[in-house]
């Protein structure tokens, strides 16, 4: 079943923040540059890769001292705007040691749910693809709110990654987390929990076995990430779950290999 991600081309990758931040909260550099290792490779390869990249908060709160992630909205958007260019300086050094250019591309929900905005979106996305860069999205969290009737926050970057794969028509989307997969249950805590290889389809059993909140530097959950499933499962594209400590685990992933969970719709007749 795993055959044609040998011959995929179009690749966006999702990392979350807890593969880019020690638990310790400092930056994990090694992850960063194996990241930017792995994805030059690929478009080396002639491969088109999208990064989505958590971290703006995590990586702020470490460049400024601050332990625990705070509650209040101006304080995270403000710690967001000081770790966004960090993160950014960090990835552009990073990537250059490698001779590969990147961009980066903060969106907020508004853009991708007008036709004028989106169009311009994929319109840039795709030049930057055909000059050989890799786009690197992140929400504009300085901007992005939730709050009466405005719509511009997407949840968090993990339905931002499906909506980007979406957009994009890629053939994979490659969703780094702290997790090996998808279990039955919370394997830290039910050492009888059974990581699901391959899933098809995504029902209440399913989210009732999700559960549970992200990390104290990142937001998503896995009930983010089977929504970002469903959303690409909807598009009849393809995804995959898998731990990202170590990032070359993408290798792997590309090769076939069984490692964390296939999302994607099972082919009948």
């Amino acid at each position: 079943m795993r055959d044609f991600l040998r011959s995929v081309n179009r690749i966006v990758v999702k990392i979350g923040t807890s593969s880019l931040i020690h638990p310790n909260g400092k930056i994990n550099f090694a992850g960063i540059d194996q990241l930017a290792f792995v994805l030059t490779d690929l478009r080396n390869q002639g491969k088109e890769i999208i990064l989505v990249s958590s971290g703006a908060i995590g990586v702020g709160m470490d460049k400024l001292g601050i332990p625990e992630r705070p509650q209040e909205i101006p304080v995270q958007q403000a710690v967001a705007a000081v770790g966004q260019s960090e993160l950014m300086h960090i990835y552009n050094q990073r990537f250059l040691v490698y001779s590969q250019q990147t961009a980066q591309v903060l969106l907020t929900r508004d853009v991708v749910d007008f036709p004028e905005s989106r169009k311009n979106v994929i319109n840039t996305l795709e030049q930057l693809i055909s000059m050989g860069i890799v786009p690197i999205i992140n929400e504009n969290d300085t901007v992005a709110v939730d709050e009466m009737d405005h719509t511009r926050k997407f949840g968090d970057n993990d339905e931002l990654s499906a909506i980007v794969a979406q957009l994009m028509e890629a053939d994979v989307l490659i969703m780094l987390s702290d997790i090996d997969g998808f279990y039955s249950d919370n394997p830290a805590t039910n050492k009888q929990a059974i990581l699901y290889s391959t899933i098809s389809t995504i029902n209440q059993t399913l989210m009732n076995q999700a559960g549970g909140e992200g990390s104290r530097f990142g937001t998503g959950g896995m009930v983010s990430k089977l929504k970002a499933a469903q959303r690409i499962l909807e598009a009849k594209s393809a995804m995959v779950l898998a731990n990202g400590k170590p990032p070359r685990i993408i290798f792997d992933i590309l090769a076939g290999v069984d490692v964390g969970t296939l999302f994607k719709e099972e082919k009948h007749g």
